[in-house]
């Protein structure tokens, strides 16, 4: 009896956490449409944990970004060995389409931009749909959902329940006390993009105006926003500073269990608002919300610059939003 073979599919997913955490949308439905296939990602250092965790992939490599001539023929090799019988390319830039051109002359069945690919993403207005309308409309081209929500604000946000399920439990809290509601701060971003960042000490008056109204304060971000968080707790003392002590998949289960989460336009606000936290993320005009915002219950903010955002705007966001969900950090 002829040995069965089993189909081996190549998800690309590189960067940015905001922008993965959006294509897991898209990676749900590629394993839905290849339930049976081995399913491998190509991404970088930084997301192979959460991917792992994930329900979508049998394999995770993280040599997506080769430096140097070695280090791509290593990954051509790679990838010529693994014999895919079809790529989904979600990243759909210059670096993917390199990844393409060198596996000619004979590449395997590929969904994206890349020139001379066989499943092209031929709509002409992929560049101004939002980031879970593309990627749908990408898939219903590669033949795989063929009723894909394209219209925008239809299609499904990511589906965080994996990350959930495998949270452990809440310990009580000391003293038999019940932990306060808690409302989760973003206020970091990306070092290069200042544009991008509400000022601090709006962040700190606006901790103190949700801390009067019985809400607790958590401050989340990389080793880079500890300084941040410090700002914060000179307004509110009893913040809690919760940067560089969080995974990804941490961040995802604070936010499930947060009351609110309110930030920048970064990729852990994206973790917080995917995992059901009502969110009020704050865009400059240096970012189109219309393109890459996250979904669920979220209020979108934006001003040319954020220094000219006032508090009271976004506290009134943050008590429209407020449903009485409470959690503790």
């Amino acid at each position: 009896m002829p040995k069965r073979t089993v189909e081996k599919i190549l998800v690309i997913k590189l960067s940015a956490l905001g922008d993965f955490v959006l294509a897991l949308a898209a990676m749900k439905r590629i394993r839905l449409a290849h339930p049976k296939a081995h399913i491998s990602l190509l991404t970088t250092p930084p997301f192979e944990a959460l991917a792992k965790a994930s329900p979508y992939f049998n394999a995770v490599f993280t040599d997506g970004r080769p430096e140097g001539f070695g280090e791509w023929v290593a990954l051509r090799n790679r990838l010529r060995a693994a014999a895919y019988a079809r790529v989904y390319d979600l990243q759909t830039s210059s670096h993917s389409n390199r990844i393409f051109q060198l596996l000619r002359p004979h590449p395997p069945a590929w969904s994206g931009i890349a020139f001379g690919c066989s499943l092209p993403h031929r709509n002409p207005l992929r560049n101004q749909m939002h980031t879970l309308e593309r990627q749908a409309d990408q898939l219903l081209y590669a033949g795989i959902w063929p009723d894909a929500p394209t219209e925008a604000g239809t299609a499904p946000g990511p589906d965080l329940s994996w990350v959930l399920a495998d949270a452990p439990g809440e310990r009580p809290a000391a003293g038999g006390v019940k932990p306060k509601p808690y409302v989760m701060f973003v206020p970091g971003g990306s070092a290069h993009r200042p544009e991008k960042r509400w000022p601090v000490e709006k962040y700190g008056e606006l901790a103190r105006i949700l801390y009067a109204r019985g809400l607790d304060v958590v401050v989340i971000g990389g080793p880079q926003e500890t300084a941040l968080a410090q700002a914060i707790q000179r307004q509110v003392p009893r913040a809690r500073d919760l940067t560089a002590r969080t995974d990804f998949a941490r961040i995802a289960v604070l936010g499930a269990k947060a009351a609110l989460a309110i930030g920048n336009d970064t990729g852990p606000l994206h973790l917080a608002a995917a995992s059901g936290a009502p969110t009020v993320v704050l865009f400059s005009q240096a970012s189109d919300p219309a393109l890459s915002a996250p979904r669920g219950k979220v209020a979108v903010l934006q001003a040319p610059k954020l220094s000219e955002l006032p508090v009271a705007k976004v506290a009134q966001a943050a008590t429209s939003l407020l449903s009485g969900k409470a959690g503790a950090a």
